[in-house]
């Protein structure tokens, strides 16, 4: 087997490629995740209100007014526990030596 210069190079330029991280793999910062998160919560209050407001008037069954309920009930209790975790976060780094 005959190796040449350019067949050297396209094999090394293919492990170099291989190799190097592509944008899907990056991770998103924090603040994004956060900001999308916060976005995402009050798009889903907003139209849990819009349900249960529906329900009231009489214009939505009460399956879906229940339904609508829980989801915020489980909504909120995740953003309670996010909370809680980023404040413990916080207490956390305050308590580390200098």
């Amino acid at each position: 087997m005959e190796l040449t210069g350019s067949l050297a190079s396209q094999s090394y330029m293919a492990a170099i490629n291989a190799a190097s991280p592509t944008p899907n793999k990056i991770e998103p910062e924090p603040t994004s995740f956060l900001q999308k998160y916060a976005t995402e919560f009050v798009g889903e209050m907003q139209q849990n209100e819009q349900v249960v407001r529906d329900g009231l008037m009489g214009r939505a069954d009460m399956q879906s007014v229940v339904a609508a309920m829980a989801a915020t009930e489980i909504a909120v209790e995740t953003a309670v526990t996010v909370r809680d975790k980023v404040v413990e976060a916080y207490q956390e780094i305050l308590r580390m030596p200098v």
